[in-house]
């Protein structure tokens, strides 16, 4: 069942829309208002019908239009909005890596909480998209174990979840243990292979049995013996096995705490989990932080930005 704070718009008429949002932008001076209300109250699936039906009526290009209209990070919400979500993610990860230098918490954030299916799926639309496998733009812009993990996710082939065997649990917490606590230098390759391709169910028991034999959280161990990018996407992946609304709500109060704002993942967590798991975040968030994700929003950002990001974000749980 969704925990999305969107979902679809009840007798949604696709039509109506589109000639609504054309009136917005017509003449002098633009209806943010119009735009924000209408875009914010549609699925991401009724927002694609809207763009067909524009074309339709006007011969124009929805996307086209408003990107003529707003500007700054109010534009780039409104089109993450317009996108369909596997497409996004590919868009997101592409340019995560075009160009110089790499945006490696981009490239960790999203293989690391997205599903196996959803990463199958990415994987499909970014081949069909860019005309490369996914995989060769990350081998081509990585390195190291950081590399070697994220091609271990691209594959999507975690296990899927079901009956947990105990002494294959047992196995996996003593392999992690001795590669990291016990020897001088971690044997990176058991993590990868371990955290990449066990269910999740499994891992979760896992990380139980490590706790016990070590004393330890996995999170202390490998926050002790990894570091740099390798480590925050180690971290990643233990965060989303436990909880990916835990992790995502994380991502989103640093993205937003201390001085400037990270527009760019807090626009990507807000608008990919939309309509996935956005009321489990804004719990985590209250719960973990002390403080609502919506005041949060509200106190750093401004303008159209910050009305339609509350409205993404739906009520203040404070």
């Amino acid at each position: 069942k969704s925990r999305g704070t969107i979902k679809d718009f009840p007798g949604f008429k696709a039509n109506d829309d589109a000639e609504a949002l054309r009136k917005a932008m017509k003449g002098l001076g633009t209806d943010e208002e119009a735009i924000i209300k209408i875009l914010i109250s549609r699925s991401n699936a009724q927002r694609q019908e809207i763009d067909v039906a524009y074309k339709t009526l006007f011969g124009r290009d929805l996307v086209d239009d408003l990107k003529s209209e707003i500007s700054g990070k109010f534009e780039n919400l409104i089109v993450a909005l317009m996108t369909p979500s596997a497409l996004y993610d590919a868009y997101e990860l592409r340019h995560a890596m075009k160009g110089a230098g790499t945006t490696e918490n981009v490239l960790t954030e999203i293989l690391a909480s997205r599903t196996t299916d959803e990463v199958r799926h990415i994987k499909q639309v970014y081949q069909q998209e860019y005309g490369t496998e996914l995989e060769d733009s990350i081998t081509g812009d990585t390195s190291g174990y950081f590399q070697r993990m994220l091609v271990v996710l691209v594959q999507g082939n975690r296990d899927p979840d079901s009956k947990v065997n105990d002494s294959l649990v047992e196995q996996d917490a003593q392999d992690l243990f001795k590669a990291g606590e016990v020897k001088w230098g971690t044997d990176e390759e058991k993590f990868i292979t371990i955290l990449g391709t066990r269910s999740i169910s499994h891992l979760r028991k896992v990380f139980d049995k490590y706790m016990t034999i070590s004393g330890y959280q996995i999170e202390e161990s490998i926050d002790r013996e990894t570091s740099g990018h390798l480590e925050n996407l180690l971290l990643a992946i233990v965060k989303s096995v436990r909880s990916i609304p835990e992790y995502l709500a994380d991502t989103l109060y640093h993205a937003i705490k201390g001085a400037g704002t990270d527009d760019c993942t807090l626009i990507r967590v807000m608008v990919s989990r939309s309509e996935i798991d956005l009321l489990d975040i804004k719990e985590k968030f209250r719960k973990n932080f002390g403080k609502s994700l919506h005041a949060m929003i509200q106190g750093d950002t401004s303008g159209d930005y910050r009305n339609a990001l509350l409205l993404i974000c739906g009520g203040d749980d404070d």
